[in-house]
């Protein structure tokens, strides 16, 4: 399967547009619309630029494509459009080791739907960077409901 342009939107949305290399939320530097790594696989670091939201857009493409990849390898599910969208945007915010290991996953691929749906809203803490403790992040707790909700539609 492919991410759709709904997908595409969502994860934008989501992520945001930054020209300029900032820490989120975790403290991972990140650049364009999320994306923790260039294009050549080398990590975004503090003053690292964009050149303009086309360049972000690239970037952004080179990067789902690492996500989309995983999880037409990982799901042994038939999956809709809107659950493949809604897994993708978890991918690429969790990351693809936490999300292959993730009880989410195992859920989905016994075919427990609902399970599986369950699972985004587990999903809603951040290390904080100066404490080392998990803590509810607001915007995270909202996109997982979003997550969720999307997985749930047909």
């Amino acid at each position: 399967m492919t991410l759709s342009k709904r997908g595409i939107a969502i994860i934008k949305n989501f992520e945001g547009l930054r020209l300029n290399a900032y820490q989120d939320i975790a403290g991972v530097w990140t650049i364009g619309y999320g994306s923790t790594m260039h294009n050549n696989g080398r990590p975004i670091k503090p003053n690292d630029k964009l050149a303009n939201e086309a360049q972000a857009e690239l970037l952004l493409k080179s990067t789902l494509t690492n996500y989309v990849n995983t999880l037409n390898t990982v799901a042994t599910v038939h999956l809709s459009q809107n659950q493949f969208d809604a897994l993708v945007s978890f991918i690429f915010n969790v990351g693809t080791g936490a999300a292959k290991s993730s009880t989410l996953l195992k859920r989905l691929n016994t075919g427990d739907y609902r399970g599986a749906a369950d699972q985004f809203l587990v999903w809603n803490k951040i290390t904080d960077p100066y404490t080392g403790k998990k803590t509810a992040s607001k915007t995270l707790t909202q996109r997982r409901e979003q997550e969720r909700a999307l997985f749930l539609s047909e």
